[in-house]
C-alpha cells in the first residue's frame, strides 16, 4: 500500500440515501477531528448518486452519476460504497480495490454473497475491507470478532440482527397486538420498509448472520448456507404461549458447531426464556451474544439500523482505513482457514415448541405421544385448551427436550396426514432449553 505523505486522503461517497447523507455531514462537519485522528485530512472529493439533487450543506459540485468514472479516479484513496445491493456495487467494489483503493462498505448482502471474492481481491492488492456497519449498525461486533476475539475459539454466536422483526415481535408482547397491526405501526414509524419481505421473511438477517459465520469461525459461509424463517406466521396464540412459560419470542440468528463438528448456521423465531439477556433487548435495538472458550459469553446492543448510528459505524471504519493508508500498511484480513461444512438442516439439535389444533377425543393425546416417541422426540411439556371455535378440537402446545429438527418436522407432518391434527400447526424453537 502506498504510503501518502502529506496529502490528504481523498475519499468518494457512492449513494447518498439515509447513510450516505449522513456520512456526508460528519465528513464535512468534523473535519478537523477526523484530521487530527488520521494525522492527515479526509477530503470528501465526489459523491455517486443515480440522481444529481441539492442536498442540504454538500457542495452540489460534488455529485456526480457516474460511479464507474468516480472510482476508477487516480486521485481516489478510499471508497464508501453505501449504494446496497449486489450489482453495480459487486463491480464498483471490486474496480476499487483492483485499482489499489481501500474500501469501507454497509452493504451486508454483497459480502454474504461474494465476500470471499472481494476480500482475495483486497488481499492482492494489499488495500483494506471494512465493514462494521453491515451487521448490527453502530453495534461493534466486526471487529472484536476480525481482531479481539482471533485468538480465542468462538463456539456460538446468536444476535438479534433486525430492528424491524424485533420492533414487530417487542410490540406484540408488550402491547398484545397483531402481526399485522404491530407491522403498520413499524412501517409509520419508518421502521419497516413499504415492502417489508426482506426484513420479516428473515432475508436481511440471514445475510447478517453467514457475515458473522464466516468471522467467527474462521470459514466461508454464504447466503444460500443460511437456513431461514420469518416472523410472518408468528400468531398472538403464540406469543401467549411464550410468555406462558416465561419467554419472549425474538428472531434469533444462530452460528455454532453441531456434534458432527460442521456449522449450524440459521434464522428462526426462538423463544428465548426471560432471564436470558437477549430476552431484555426491545424495541428497534438489536443485540450480538458471543460464546468463546476463554473469554466466556460477551454480549454487544445498540442502535440496529438508523442514518445517524450506522453513519457513525461507517465513519469509524474510515477513520482505520484512513490511518492505514497514511502509514502504509493494510489492517488485518479474513482468516477463513476452516472449511468444516454446513450442518444438514434436518440435522440441527434444539429443543422446541409444537402448537396444533386437534380433534377433542380420547386416544389423540397417546397417539401423538406414540409418534414423538417413534421419532426419538422426548415430550418435556403438553398444554391443552379448548378452542374458541368449537367443542371438538382442541389447542396442544408440547415442548420437547432436544431433538433433530427433521425428526420433529416429519412427526408434524405424520400427524397431519394421520387426521388428527386440524390444522395451524406452528413450530418454534426454543433457546437454551
Amino acid at each position: 500500500m502506498m504510503n501518502l505523505g502529506d496529502s490528504p486522503v481523498r475519499v468518494a461517497l457512492l449513494g447518498c440515501g439515509v447513510v450516505g447523507s449522513q456520512a456526508a455531514r460528519l465528513l464535512l462537519e468534523q473535519a478537523d477531528d477526523l484530521r487530527a485522528r488520521v494525522g492527515r485530512p479526509l477530503e470528501l472529493a465526489g459523491i455517486g448518486v443515480r440522481t444529481v439533487r441539492e442536498r442540504p450543506g454538500i457542495d452540489p459540485s460534488l455529485f456526480t452519476t457516474d460511479l464507474a468514472g468516480l472510482v476508477d479516479r487516480d486521485d481516489i484513496d478510499l471508497v464508501i460504497e453505501l449504494i446496497g445491493g449486489i450489482h453495480p456495487a459487486q463491480e464498483l467494489v471490486l474496480a476499487a480495490v483492483q485499482g489499489g483503493k481501500s474500501v469501507v462498505t454497509a452493504n451486508k448482502a454483497l459480502l454474504a454473497e461474494h465476500g470471499p471474492e472481494i476480500y482475495h481481491a483486497a488481499r492482492l492488492a494489499d488495500v483494506d475491507v471494512y465493514y462494521e456497519a453491515a451487521v448490527a449498525g453502530a453495534i461493534p461486533i466486526i471487529r472484536p470478532l476480525r481482531e479481539s476475539l482471533v485468538g480465542d475459539a468462538v463456539t456460538a454466536v446468536k444476535g438479534i440482527v433486525n430492528g424491524t422483526t424485533n420492533y414487530i415481535l417487542d410490540q406484540m408482547h408488550t402491547h398484545g397486538v397483531s402481526f399485522d397491526a404491530a407491522l403498520a405501526d413499524a412501517q409509520q414509524l419508518g421502521y419497516a420498509e413499504a415492502d417489508p419481505t426482506a426484513d420479516v421473511e428473515g432475508h436481511d438477517a440471514a445475510a447478517k448472520a453467514a457475515i458473522l459465520a464466516s468471522l467467527a469461525f474462521h470459514t466461508r459461509v454464504r447466503l444460500s448456507d443460511v437456513s431461514c424463517e420469518g416472523i410472518s406466521s408468528v400468531t398472538s396464540e403464540d406469543v401467549a404461549a411464550a410468555e406462558s412459560m416465561r419467554c419472549v419470542i425474538k428472531l434469533l440468528a444462530q452460528c455454532s458447531v453441531s456434534p458432527d463438528g460442521t456449522l449450524a448456521v440459521g434464522v428462526h423465531p426462538t423463544m428465548v426464556p426471560l432471564e436470558h439477556p437477549l430476552a431484555g433487548i426491545h424495541g428497534a435495538y438489536n443485540a450480538v451474544f458471543v460464546e468463546s472458550v476463554n473469554a466466556g459469553r460477551l454480549m454487544f446492543m445498540g442502535p440496529g439500523a438508523g442514518g445517524s448510528p450506522t453513519a457513525s459505524a461507517v465513519l469509524g471504519d474510515v477513520v482505520t482505513a484512513a490511518r492505514n493508508r497514511v502509514r502504509g500498511v493494510a489492517g488485518p484480513g479474513e482468516s477463513a482457514y476452516t472449511s468444516p461444512g454446513i450442518t444438514d438442516p434436518a440435522r440441527v439439535v434444539s429443543a422446541y415448541y409444537i402448537a396444533m389444533v386437534v380433534r377433542d377425543e380420547p386416544g389423540v393425546l397417546s397417539r401423538v405421544a406414540e409418534v414423538m416417541a417413534r421419532r426419538d422426540i422426548s415430550i418435556a411439556t403438553v398444554r391443552q385448551e379448548q378452542t374458541r371455535d368449537d367443542d371438538a378440537s382442541a389447542r396442544l402446545g408440547i415442548t420437547t427436550h432436544r431433538a433433530f429438527d427433521g425428526d420433529v418436522r416429519a412427526a408434524v407432518a405424520e400427524l397431519t396426514e394421520g387426521g388428527d391434527v386440524l390444522g395451524n400447526v406452528r413450530v418454534l424453537r426454543v433457546e437454551g432449553a
